[in-house]
This record gives structure tokens, C-alpha cells and sequence, in this order.
């Protein structure tokens, strides 16, 4: 239920990025997509990024920034290891240049350099480019 969630909200702004809004709206939300949007947010890949009413349904309204090609959550469990997140990575991304695969790890939700960094491995639960 969690990751189709995601994967819904990822695919609303791929969405209004190609139809070239410069704002939209997510719900209903959960701390995974806004764990996501921080690592979206850090990279560039949006602006900011406003949470409203977390403690019930609630929403998420999100500055597009027109750099988003593609973004997807993996709706189907992918454990890695520490050692695997770089063959992942180049199996995932259409290029080595740009793109990000966010991973959850016991120390929270990272990018996969931050994993590679920290060397920890975890499940995947999408990746942006």
C-alpha cells in the first residue's frame, strides 16, 4: 500500500512537469514521500517542497523546477547489499552521469551515494532522473 502511494505521488509530478506546471499537489501523504522530496530537494531536482496537515490525510504541495525526466518507485520489494548498489545503479539509470536510486536503510532513506558513503545496504524504493 505504502509504495503504491509513492509511486503515485511520483508519477503526479512527472506528470505536471511535462505539461509544464510549475506547482503541484500530493496526497494523500507519508513520511517515505517526504523523506524522497528531501533527497529531491538536496539534488536540485525541485525547488522546495510545503507539508500541510501531516497528522491527518493531509497534502504536500511541490515547487517543480522542470529537471525531472523520470521518476518511479519500485512497487516490489529489491533488497541490496552495500556491494550491489553500484551495479544496481548502472542497471537502473539510463546513464552514469545523472540519476539517483533512494534507498531505505537502517540509518533512514539515502541516495545511493550516501549508501555507498555510509556502507550500508537496504531496500529500494525508487529512483529519479
Amino acid at each position: 500500500m505504502g509504495r503504491r502511494i509513492l509511486n503515485d505521488a511520483l508519477r503526479t509530478m512527472v506528470n505536471a512537469e511535462r505539461r509544464g506546471k510549475s506547482t503541484v499537489e500530493l496526497n494523500p501523504i507519508s513520511t517515505v514521500i517526504s523523506s524522497f522530496l528531501n533527497i529531491m530537494k538536496h539534488r536540485g531536482y525541485i525547488k522546495d517542497f510545503q507539508v500541510y496537515d501531516p497528522h491527518r490525510v493531509g497534502r504536500i504541495t511541490v515547487q517543480l523546477q522542470g529537471r525531472i525526466n523520470d521518476c518511479k518507485a519500485l512497487t516490489y520489494r529489491q533488497d541490496l547489499k552495500a556491494m550491489d548498489i553500484e551495479a544496481y545503479r548502472l542497471r537502473t539509470l539510463p546513464t552514469h552521469q545523472w540519476g539517483y536510486v533512494v534507498i531505505t536503510t537502517p540509518d533512514g532513506v539515502l541516495d545511493h551515494e550516501e549508501a555507498i558513503k555510509k556502507n550500508v545496504g537496504g531496500q529500494v524504493l525508487g529512483y529519479f532522473h
